[in-house]
């Protein structure tokens, strides 16, 4: 590997993942909930049984937990160890798609590994403390070393293949072998010859990946006889075939969601999508491009299908997108046309995007509060998006598309530093239950229990991480009998004093959640 490329494979992915990572706490429901969960196991030092607020919760296997598990061990428990996992798993993900495409395509690793550590969707789940990249990394681990084994012969990939395949059903369950093997036998199906199938079938591959998941799943299951029915039945078949968990969205969900997480190099991967899709009707596409479309196919499919749509399901089919991007940025630029698309008018689409992205990242602040732009103040981003664009537009035009990869990459570096630094303190008082914690604490000098009513459950879970305690909830008749502290919906207060059947004092409010604080004296 060449100096230049080691420090670009550190630099880029270091302040794409790891800059300003705590900038803003933890948001959603499942940041905050994953996050306790391990923190629990940590303090029982029970590496078997993921619990929450100390009761059994199985519905994702461990690996994310026991990762964050050391990082807490190593670093301490805070909002920043508990992103970690996530930081080094797609930090691998770059670094195996480099080391991968280095051993089969030579020429195209260096762009594949940075356009896989640019994109939206990847940033955004390395980032994030969830099971997302844990399962994203894994499996294209698993399926790159498949392929590369397919391609050389060589033993040791489809052993790495059946390890990493291991560890993606740590990562998220049944899932991912599911993914593989519809993969693996459809390609076989279009290039008719199943004998890759049966030699894919490899007796000590079968073992290694039973050495990986096995244990757990045996340990969990003895300990927790309900753990098959729950995490199986309910959270696997139920939310695959059913709408249980209220996550609907129409069949093509997955397109708009697959397009922003390849941004900005979505228009990169349409046209080369399109070109490998033409050279499969003039049979001469090569078998490195038919494996990609396949698993980005897959994917999409198979999620599409389901009944239950979250934007992470799809994150496993952003890094095959990522090499075709590759083989695009390679595309000999002497012809007047790629894909039927004139030279200009790709520039032009381009240019747009990088401007339009520029521009948001510039009104990120009025989009947090208000969810629309304030087009009296949006003058001046406009402008400096407009300039950005054009600029843009001529270096591509001039260098006839040369310049594709640096005019997307540096406007992307720019495009983050700014979301970043306008953003993360508003993301974090309008999304985050850690400014909330923050002035629980100075109002609780005498550490009382808190407890909650109607406020949303991302905000309980938070307060659950940042305060270290279980919540309680006043709308499921969940009443403290001592003395405590309140964190309720604003404007209720009124079915605070019935529901508490106690005394209560107003002591302030969180106006950026609409969020009231009382405290409650003993019954």
């Amino acid at each position: 590997m060449r100096i230049a490329d080691w420090l670009l494979l550190i630099a880029v992915p270091a302040f794409f993942f790891l800059w300003k990572l705590s900038s803003f706490g933890l948001i959603g429901a499942d940041e905050p909930r994953y996050a306790q969960i391990a923190r629990e196991m940590l303090a029982r030092h029970d590496w078997i049984t993921p619990t929450l607020s100390g009761i059994p919760w199985l519905e994702k296997p461990p690996l994310y937990y026991w990762q964050a598990m050391v990082a807490y061990a190593l670093f301490g428990v805070s909002d920043w160890s508990a992103r970690l996992p996530s930081v080094l798993d797609a930090w691998l993900l770059v670094l195996a798609v480099y080391w991968f495409m280095q051993r089969i395509r030579q020429g195209s690793e260096l762009d594949s590994a940075l356009v896989t550590a640019t994109m939206a969707g990847i940033v955004g789940f390395a980032r994030a403390a969830s099971t997302d990249m844990p399962l994203a990394a894994t499996f294209t681990i698993a399926m790159f070393a498949w392929y590369a084994w397919v391609e050389t012969g060589i033993t040791r990939y489809l052993a790495v293949s059946y390890l990493f395949i291991g560890l993606a059903t740590l990562a998220k369950g049944p899932v991912a072998p599911l993914l593989a093997i519809a993969i693996i036998v459809l390609l076989a199906a279009l290039q008719r010859s199943f004998q890759i199938v049966w030699k894919t079938f490899w007796i000590p591959g079968l073992l290694l990946f039973s050495a990986t998941t096995l244990p757990w799943y045996v340990f969990v299951q003895i300990r927790n006889p309900q753990f098959f029915h729950e995490f199986i039945i309910e959270h696997n078949l139920a939310r695959f075939g059913t709408n249980i968990y209220h996550h609907t969205a129409p069949f093509w969900y997955y397109v708009p969601v697959t397009l922003l997480g390849w941004m900005p190099w979505s228009l990169a991967i349409v046209i080369a999508l399109i070109l490998a899709i033409r050279q499969v009707r003039r049979h001469n596409i090569n078998a490195l491009q038919r494996f990609l479309i396949i698993w980005i196919a897959i994917v999409v499919i198979f999620f599409s299908i389901s009944q239950s749509k979250l934007p992470g399901y799809v994150l496993p089919a952003l890094p095959a997108g990522a090499i075709l991007t590759a083989e695009f940025i390679r595309e000999d630029a002497t012809g007047k046309n790629i894909a039927g698309f004139p030279r200009t008018i790709v520039a032009v689409l381009q240019a747009l995007l990088i401007a339009i992205l520029l521009f948001g990242a510039l009104n990120i602040q009025t989009l947090i509060l208000w969810h629309r732009i304030s087009w009296n103040a949006a003058v001046i981003p406009l402008v400096i998006a407009a300039a950005a664009g054009a600029g843009i537009f001529l270096l591509l035009v001039k260098s006839n598309l040369q310049v594709f990869r640096i005019t997307t990459l540096a406007p992307t570096i720019l495009i983050l530093a700014i979301a970043l630094r306008l953003g993360a303190r508003l993301l974090d008082d309008k999304l985050s239950a850690r400014p909330v914690a923050v002035e629980l604490n100075s109002l609780n000098a005498h550490h009382l229990p808190v407890a909650v009513f109607l406020i949303p459950r991302e905000t309980q879970f938070g307060l659950e991480f940042y305060l270290n305690q279980v919540i309680p909830r006043y709308e499921l008749r969940q009443v403290p009998a001592g003395e405590h502290l309140l964190v309720a919906a604003e404007g209720y207060p009124k079915g605070v004093a019935k529901v508490a059947g106690s005394k209560i004092t107003y002591l302030g409010r969180f106006a950026p959640q609409r969020l009231e604080v009382f405290y409650v004296a003993a019954r």
